[in-house]
This record gives C-alpha cells, structure tokens and sequence, in this order.
C-alpha cells in the first residue's frame, strides 16, 4: 500500500459541511481516489450529489466539484489531516462555508455504525424546511 491509500483511501467516508456558523449538514460518500484523479457520489441533505476531482499525496491537498444534477456546482478544496480531510467550499463570493470528513471506521467516527446512521441513502429526506444555496445569477 502507498502513502495515497492510506492517506486518501477508496471506500465509503462519512462527515458535514457547514453552511451557517453551527449549523452541520451531514453527508455521505463513496470515494475513489486513482491516480491522482478524485471522483464518486453521495447523499446529504439538499439530495444526491457526484464528486469529480483531483489530489495530491504530496501535499496532501484535494480539490473537487459537488454537483447536484440538474441544479448547482460546488466548489471544494480540502486539506488531509489527522482524521479527515478538512476545508472549505464555495459556490460564489457570499455562498461558502467549511467541512470535514473521515473515512468510515477511523478514529474520527467512533464506529462503522455511525457511518450507516449518519444519513440513510435509501431513505427520504425528512420534510424539514432546507435553506438551499441561491444558484448565481449569470
């Protein structure tokens, strides 16, 4: 195994984005990491989303875009450290926040279970009334 797969393993990750001070937003995902090339999809609460992006071992950085079909990009760049990949995203100048995630089964989540907890993928959303990002105006 190579310094990438430990670092930037393949497999189910788990963790949050904020999109107001305090306010998490839990999400899942399955990702790939090839050669450089980052890519996968997930579930959180605004819907299903597909990551295309790319990283370094080196320096340990990452870069992707969130899309949710059929509606908006989010930019994401991360940082791997400790038990996750920490960072930010963007989608315009006054939309943005931060976010963390962790593979399944670290030490950053307590046990595999909380992975399977943190969102049902087959389950629909509860009918919660969800602050979604103004889509900017070309």
């Amino acid at each position: 195994m190579g310094m990438s797969d430990v670092l930037f393993p393949s497999g189910p990750w788990t963790g949050f984005y904020n999109y107001q001070p305090g306010a998490r937003h839990g999400m899942d995902l399955q990702l790939s990491f090839v050669n450089s090339r980052m890519s996968g999809a997930g579930t959180d609460d605004i819907g299903r989303f597909t990551i295309r992006g790319r990283y370094d071992a080196a320096s340990r950085e990452c870069w992707w875009t969130k899309t949710y079909p059929g509606s908006h990009d989010v930019a994401y760049r991360g940082f791997r450290e400790g038990k996750g990949i920490w960072g930010t995203w963007e989608i315009n100048l006054f939309t943005h926040g931060g976010f963390h995630i962790w593979p399944c089964g670290s030490e950053a989540g307590d046990s595999a279970s909380e992975c399977a907890a943190a969102t049902r993928l087959d389950q629909p959303a509860a009918e919660t009334q969800t602050v979604s990002p103004v889509p900017t105006r070309g």
